[in-house]
């Protein structure tokens, strides 16, 4: 994207804040994606917009978000400002109505990953268990189609395979995990 130049990018930014506060909670529209050095957070607030509360094709949300991101419960996504191009992979499912999602600084999410914190009792499916929390360490990258499952802790710098079930959590960082149950398949 070309990095917008000038006063009529000062003047389009200008805009745009004042509209997206109408829609977005203030504190999501700072940071990399809306500091004037691209139009990327402003074309992904105003889609949002437009397919979330206007066409109203999905719930509204707090943050810009696109069409095919799930998340049950916004309250309960911690995240850096930085990364909210993780909310615009299509595809993503973050299950969280009893468990905080927690995703560390510069992490990527792929598209079609689901993070859950909570799942169902084998012996009665009418069941939920008790949630648990997830938390994704800085820098980490869960590839495509990849799960999360509830009270896994990822430390920084994992790198979850494309496919891969995580089902554990691993007590080192600096590794790449694949497979279903993921295992360490190379450490960094």
């Amino acid at each position: 994207m070309n990095k917008p130049k000038g006063r009529r990018a000062i003047f389009i930014n200008m805009a745009a804040t004042v509209v997206l506060r109408v829609f977005f909670r203030r504190e999501y529209l700072s940071g990399r994606w809306f500091d004037g050095s691209s139009y990327s957070g402003i074309k992904w607030a105003l889609k949002a917009i437009w397919q979330r509360n206007i066409l109203r094709i999905a719930k509204p949300a707090p943050w810009p978000i696109g069409l095919t991101t799930y998340i049950s419960s916004f309250n309960n996504v911690v995240f850096h400002i930085d990364d909210l191009n993780n909310f615009q992979s299509p595809g993503v499912y973050m299950q969280n109505f009893g468990g905080l999602i927690f995703i560390g600084r510069g992490t990527y999410i792929g598209p079609n990953v689901g993070i859950i914190t909570a799942n169902h009792d084998i012996r009665n499916l009418d069941v939920h268990l008790s949630a648990k929390n997830v938390v994704i360490g800085d820098r980490c990258w869960l590839g495509m189609n990849s799960v999360i499952l509830p009270g896994v802790t990822l430390l920084p710098q994992t790198i979850v395979a494309a496919g891969s079930i995580v089902t554990k959590s691993f007590d080192e960082g600096k590794i790449v995990v694949a497979g279903n149950p993921a295992k360490i398949v190379k450490r960094l």
